[in-house]
């Protein structure tokens, strides 16, 4: 029998796991675009509690959390603050301008964290007619682009007072925010003390096929139902999915150190290729590395592709390995065999 495919691209390709899959079988549903839902209700309410939230409200993606939060807390002539390298700016197709009609404000961060001290010298003058109004931070936890960088809690905590000063609103995207809890050791909830409204995705790292819940005040998430649906993001009988949230939230969270072990594990192994310039701190599931110019990009995923791996280019010589619940300890070998067999084109 050929060896499985190792696919390295993202956490999302993960599939759903016999117990989750009879989790999801076994759900009662209803719909919840009447909120009659009690498994979304289910999933919504102790996402909510476990970081210390009013309310939850269940989407298809994270990118359509975060426009909804973003469109709640803006207006047209507003502003947002963010990392340059932020999702919500670089992969959400635009999704400010095109659903918010607000503007960005982008900050060099180091490794897509920012500091409090650059985000209050990026908050606009109040009352100038030539600016947009800034009403709103958002950070990213982990960091993408960042090779999966975590915020600090004590940054974190720097940030909300300079918000809260500053009367703006605190975002989170937190589509891989369970591997920072889990690297640093932070209690999920206390975020609900700093941030206003938290995206938490859970068809990443906690294995799920689809989903992310929205989290912040009742009156918030009432207001984001609405604007759920117009953007078309009502669902039906979606505690089938629902169920699956609710199984990774009690059997997926711990196991992502395994995950980070890996992630490790292979940094350390491209870190003594020849063909390899820089590896990016490996702090939790991400591995972003560049090559060196005589080892083109397409050369690279092409012998992995040969060897039965998969993997994504993240810029000019730039790629990324995203390790997950379908990765084991073989595969970790198998990699690492792929990689001491490659050489440099001469």
């Amino acid at each position: 029998m050929a060896d499985p495919i190792i696919d390295l691209r993202s956490d999302t390709v993960t599939r759903p796991t016999p117990a989750m899959l009879e989790a999801m079988f076994n759900a009662p549903v209803g719909d919840d675009v009447y909120e009659e839902d009690p498994t979304v209700r289910a999933l919504e309410e102790t996402a909510a509690a476990r970081f210390g939230l009013e309310a939850g409200l269940f989407c298809p993606s994270g990118t359509m959390t975060n426009q909804i939060a973003i469109k709640a807390h803006t207006e047209p002539l507003s502003e947002v603050i963010c990392e340059q390298t932020a999702h919500v700016y670089l992969w959400e197709v635009g999704g400010i301008a095109f659903h918010s009609g607000a503007s960005v404000a982008l900050l060099p961060g180091d490794r897509g964290l920012l500091t409090a001290a650059q985000v209050e010298a990026a908050i606009r003058p109040a009352n100038n007619v030539h600016y947009p109004d800034t009403r709103l931070v958002c950070l990213e936890n982990t960091h993408n682009r960042g090779g999966g960088s975590c915020y600090s809690i004590e940054t974190i905590a720097e940030i909300a007072d300079v918000a809260r000063r500053h009367n703006l609103k605190l975002h989170l995207d937190g589509a891989r925010i369970f591997n920072a809890l889990v690297a640093t050791g932070q209690q999920a909830a206390d975020y609900g003390r700093y941030f206003d409204s938290i995206s938490v995705c859970l068809s990443k790292g906690l294995g799920t096929p689809v989903g992310s819940v929205l989290l912040g005040s009742k009156e918030f998430i009432r207001k984001c139902r609405r604007i759920r649906k117009v953007m078309g993001g009502g669902m039906r009988q979606a505690g089938y999915l629902a169920a699956a949230g609710l199984y990774a939230l009690e059997h997926n969270v711990e196991r992502l150190a395994d995950d980070h072990r890996r992630a490790r594990q292979l940094a350390s192994a491209l870190a003594d290729q020849p063909y390899v310039d820089f590896v990016l701190p490996a702090e939790t599931n991400l591995v972003i590395f560049r090559l060196k110019d005589e080892m083109p990009a397409d050369s690279f995923l092409r012998h992995l592709e040969q060897q039965g791996i998969r993997a994504s280019s993240f810029g000019p010589q730039m790629i990324r390995f995203v390790t997950h619940l379908d990765v084991d300890d073989a595969m970790v070998q198998r990699i690492e065999d792929a990689l001491v067999a490659l050489q440099p084109v001469a």
